[in-house]
C-alpha cells in the first residue's frame, strides 16, 4: 500500500512539474501537451522499472527522510557536475528538476525494499539497524515438514521471530508438487505448518525474500548457514549433516531431536516400566516396544510376548542426537484388565 501511495503521489508532482514548466519551455502551440505527455510517460516508465524489481517494505517515515535526503543530495551534486553543460541553457532547471524527482522517488523505493539490508556507511564506520530481543531463529524445509516446531511454538517458549526463507517456500513447493505420493504428502504437510504458524497471532513469522551475493549457486543447506550468519541468528533444523555443517562454520543450531531427547524422561538401570512389545528385535529372544514419546525399547526375553503390555527392568540407556534407546530386561505381564502383572516362565 505504501508502495502504491508513492507511486500514485509521484505521478502527480510530475503533473504538476509539467505544468510548471510550461513557462519555462519556448512558447510552441503543441508545448503544454508535449510536455505533460513527455513527463507523464517519464514517471509511468519510472514506475514500470521499479515493479519489475522484487519489492520490500520498509517503515514509510524512515524511507521518505532518508530517501528524500539522498535523492535531494545527489541531485545537488549532479547539478554542479552539469553546470558547465547547462549553464547557458533555457532546460537547466527543468533538467535538475526533473533529476531531482528521479532520484528522490528512487532513493525512497530502494529503502523500502532493503529493509534488512540496511545501512548507512561513512569511511571508517558504519550505522547498522539494531536489531532487539533475542536472535532471531531461521526454519529450515526439515523442521517445517517435521511439524513439531508449531507444537513447540504454541507452549510460548520461544519469544524469537521466526525466519523462513523464501527458498525454503520454493523448495517446500517443488516437495508439495512432487509425483511420488509420500514425497507430495510431506510437502502439504509443510506448507499446512507454514500457515499454521503465520496465522498464529502470538508467532513472529517473516518470509525472507532477499538473498546475499554469496548465496548465489550454493545448495540450500549452506544458503540457511550463510543467512543465519547473516543475519546473526540460530538456525532450527532436525537435519544431521545440517547440524554438523552449521556447527562448523559456527553457526549457532537448535537441533529439535535434542530438544525432544532433552524432555524424555529419564530411565536409571534397575528402574521398572511398562511398554508394549510390537514387534521382534534383532537378536535371539529380543522384543521390541515404543513409548509414548516415540523413545525404541529393547526388551530381552520380550519376543514371545508380541502385542501384549509387559513390566521390564531398565538395564541401560542410549542416547545420540538422532535419539534415544532403551534397553530392559522382561519381568511379567501386565494385565491389561486387572491391571496386575503375571509372571512368566
Amino acid at each position: 500500500m505504501a508502495l502504491i501511495i508513492l507511486r500514485c503521489f509521484f505521478l502527480v508532482v510530475a503533473m504538476g512539474l509539467a505544468v510548471s514548466m510550461f513557462k519555462l519551455l519556448p512558447d510552441q502551440p503543441d508545448t503544454p501537451i508535449l510536455a505533460l505527455m513527455g513527463v507523464t510517460l517519464l514517471a509511468i516508465g519510472v514506475i514500470a522499472v521499479d515493479i519489475l524489481i522484487p519489492r520490500k517494505r520498509l517503515e514509510t517515515i524512515t524511507a521518505v527522510y532518508f530517501g528524500l535526503i539522498v535523492g535531494l543530495s545527489l541531485t545537488y551534486v549532479l547539478g554542479i557536475a552539469l553546470t558547465p553543460i547547462l549553464e547557458d541553457s533555457n532546460y537547466r532547471q527543468v533538467v535538475q528538476w526533473l533529476i531531482g524527482l528521479i532520484l528522490c522517488y528512487t532513493c525512497i523505493s530502494v529503502l523500502m525494499q532493503t529493509k534488512d539490508d540496511f545501512r548507512f556507511i561513512i569511511p571508517y564506520v558504519e550505522f547498522a539497524k539494531e536489531v532487539k530481543g533475542l536472535k532471531p531463529y531461521i526454519l529450515d524445509t526439515s523442521v517445517v515438514i517435521d511439524g513439531r516446531i508449531a507444537d513447540v511454538v504454541d507452549t510460548r517458549i520461544l519469544d524469537n521471530q521466526l525466519i523462513i526463507p523464501r527458498f525454503v517456500v520454493a523448495e517446500l513447493q517443488n516437495i508439495a508438487d512432487s509425483s511420488d505420493k509420500l514425497r507430495r504428502s510431506r510437502g502439504r504437510r509443510g506448507l499446512d505448518i507454514m500457515n499454521r504458524l503465520r496465522n498464529a497471532k502470538d508467532v513472529d513469522l517473516k518470509i525472507y525474500d532477499r538473498e546475499t551475493p554469496d548465496m548465489d549457486g550454493q545448495p540450500v543447506d549452506m544458503k540457511l548457514v550463510l543467512l543465519a550468519k547473516h543475519l546473526e541468528g540460530k538456525l532450527v533444523t532436525g537435519d544431521y549433516n545440517l547440524n554438523k555443517v552449521a556447527r562448523l562454520h559456527n553457526v549457532q543450531v537448535l537441533n529439535l531431536n535434542d530438544v525432544a531427547n532433552a524432555l524424555k524422561p529419564v530411565f536409571l538401570p534397575g528402574e521398572q516400566s511398562t511398554v508394549q512389545i510390537v514387534k521382534p528385535g534383532e537378536e535371539d529372544g529380543q522384543g521390541v516396544g515404543y513409548l509414548d514419546d516415540g523413545t525404541m525399547v529393547v526388551v530381552e526375553g520380550g519376543r514371545n510376548h508380541i502385542n501384549k503390555q509387559v513390566k521390564i527392568s531398565v538395564t541401560s540407556v542410549l542416547q545420540t542426537s538422532a535419539g534415544r534407546m532403551v534397553f530392559g530386561r522382561f519381568e511379567s505381564v501386565v494385565d491389561s484388565a486387572s491391571g496386575n502383572s503375571s509372571q512368566s516362565a
